[in-house]
This record gives structure tokens, C-alpha cells and sequence, in this order.
């Protein structure tokens, strides 16, 4: 069920502490962590503490929480430093366009020339 933690889950594993993460920041409904295979010099992924599998059902299941993902990317690239020379945020939805963990999640990017169009 949408917002519900999921047992086979990865990212509500690290939501809850039972798999270990670098942890950047976190709020009452939002945690942000180091990608694992960084594509960027800055490379942190902010998640839903909620479940949803992809970006848009969490703008349509929880629009509060698709904003506060939005609004912590932000807070992490200024965290990271790269607010002021750029970064990108993306959401991969759907295995097509890249998605391997289905929670929804955003990717603070930056610190490096990014090119586009992207891939």
C-alpha cells in the first residue's frame, strides 16, 4: 500500500536504521543520504520517509511530502555547496528511465559540468 513501509524495500530499510547509509540530513518526513555510486562530486539521494514507488504517486498520493522532497534537495545542495554554481535534481520514474529502487527519490547533483541533454 502507497505510504506504507515496505518489508523488501531498500531505501524503507534505511529509513528505519536497518540498513546503513551516509546519512547528509533528515526531517520528520524526509531523509537524505550519499549515493552509493556517485555520478557527481555531489551525489545525495533525498527520500520520502513514506513509501511510494515513484515520483508521481507521491505527487499524487502525498503532494505535502513530494513538496518536502523538493524543498530538502535544495537544502542539501546548499548544505554541499553547489547551490551557487548549479546542481540538478532528477527523478528517475520508471525502469525506462532508470529506476532501480522503486521508492520514490531525488538525486542532488552537482559539482561537476553537467551536460545536456542528459544520458
Amino acid at each position: 500500500m502507497a505510504g506504507e513501509p515496505q518489508d523488501d524495500c531498500l531505501f524503507c530499510k534505511i529509513v528505519k536504521g536497518e540498513v546503513p547509509a551516509t546519512i547528509v540530513r533528515e526531517t520528520a518526513t524526509t531523509v537524505a543520504f550519499r549515493d552509493i555510486n556517485p555520478q557527481a562530486p555531489t551525489h545525495v539521494l533525498v527520500i520520502p520517509r513514506a513509501h511510494f514507488p515513484d515520483a508521481a504517486s507521491l505527487a499524487a498520493g502525498d503532494p505535502a511530502a513530494a513538496a518536502d522532497v523538493l524543498r530538502e534537495a535544495g537544502e542539501v545542495a546548499a548544505a554541499e555547496g553547489v547551490d551557487e554554481s548549479g546542481y540538478r535534481i532528477v527523478l528517475n520514474t520508471g525502469a525506462g528511465a532508470g529506476q532501480t529502487v522503486f521508492h520514490a527519490h531525488a538525486h542532488v547533483l552537482g559539482g561537476r559540468g553537467l551536460n545536456w541533454p542528459p544520458g
